[in-house]
């Protein structure tokens, strides 16, 4: 008890040398002062932006070397043929456009020839059970390969936007980015990391794996629970409602799990592809060493870290610390 009392005192009295010492070392100015300079405004063209139409036509219209890809893509996104405009290859532009304007106009026929003999069928049912009409399930099929076609042309579309855009310059963080985006792994490749493509792929499709096991028996049991919690009674199935439930609730838990671990696998192997695209030039050796020695520490008036006051202890306003170098 003695000893820890005296190391009570000792610890004590150090924290008061401390303090005394170090009193002055912060003035109240530094968090009261404004550094701003008083002729500066704050308006909207003071706050950077991420994305925006003035920057995005003015770029693109004089094909301005500044522009970035980002916001590039961005715009492409809804103004379609904007990426061949700018890269100078217009003569993609118009067959874009047609491929474009085809396969939608195809996929609209044949949905709605889809329809149209769907609606047929259901009046002709109505009066008569037996009736020879037939839905027309190849015009639903064509319709799904033509918008299908569209969404290939116009993710096809992007993809060749970004892959022209200054093919001299090697490294793009932003290429890599949208590479990775537009396809999962085609950024890795890019950053010739290519042994990380088969890591993100296995994780994609072994989430989707379970996310269609898991939906395909969400289903069964919601149907089982349906059946089994019918009015009519007729159920004689082996599973009993309450499991059924209880099943159900599980395997739609690890089906909205499996959506998670899709959407996260994707999102990581981007952020991947942007990060290491980045870090591609930097160097790493083995030339990794410290040093550690005494110096003698000289506050400057002009730093909001200066003391008051000076003369003060044996060394005045300098103090006695350590420096430490790192070398990598």
């Amino acid at each position: 008890m003695r000893y820890l009392k005296l190391r009570i005192v000792l610890v004590t009295l150090c924290l008061t040398v401390f303090a005394v010492g170090t009193r002055a070392q912060f003035r109240e100015e530094a968090f009261s002062q404004t550094y701003a300079n008083p002729s500066d405004t704050l308006d909207s063209d003071s706050v950077d932006q991420m994305w925006s139409f003035k920057e995005f036509f003015h770029g693109v219209a004089r094909h301005d070397s500044t522009l970035k890809i980002g916001s590039m893509f961005a715009g492409s996104t809804v103004f379609i043929g904007a990426e061949q405009y700018y890269n100078r290859q217009y003569w993609k532009i118009p067959i874009t456009y047609a491929g474009l304007g085809t396969t939608i106009g195809m996929g609209i026929k044949y949905h709605n020839q889809y329809k149209a003999s769907k609606s047929a069928y259901e009046r002709a049912f109505e009066t008569d059970p037996e009736t020879s009409l037939t839905v027309d399930e190849d015009a639903r099929k064509k319709a799904t390969y033509m918008f299908a076609s569209a969404g290939l042309i116009y993710w096809g579309t992007l993809m060749d936007g970004v892959v022209n855009y200054k093919r001299d310059i090697k490294g793009q963080a932003g290429k890599a980015t949208l590479y990775s985006l537009l396809m999962p792994g085609l950024g890795q490749a890019y950053n010739g990391e290519y042994w990380k493509i088969p890591i993100y792929w296995g994780a994609i499709v072994g989430s989707y794996h379970y996310y269609s096991v898991n939906n395909k028996n969400y289903k069964r049991y919601k149907r089982i629970h349906n059946e089994a919690t019918a009015e009519d009674g007729s159920y004689e199935g082996l599973i009993p409602a309450d499991r059924a439930l209880y099943y159900r609730n599980v395997f739609r838990r690890f089906r909205d799990y499996s959506v998670v671990a899709i959407a996260g696998s994707y999102l990581l192997q981007v952020i991947d592809a942007n990060v290491f695209s980045y870090m591609r030039d930097f160097e790493v050796n083995d030339d990794l060493t410290m040093s550690v020695s005494p110096t003698l520490i000289t506050p400057y008036n002009e730093y909001a870290i200066a003391p008051r006051y000076s003369g003060s202890g044996l060394m005045g306003d300098k103090a006695v610390g350590l420096k430490i170098g790192f070398t990598f």
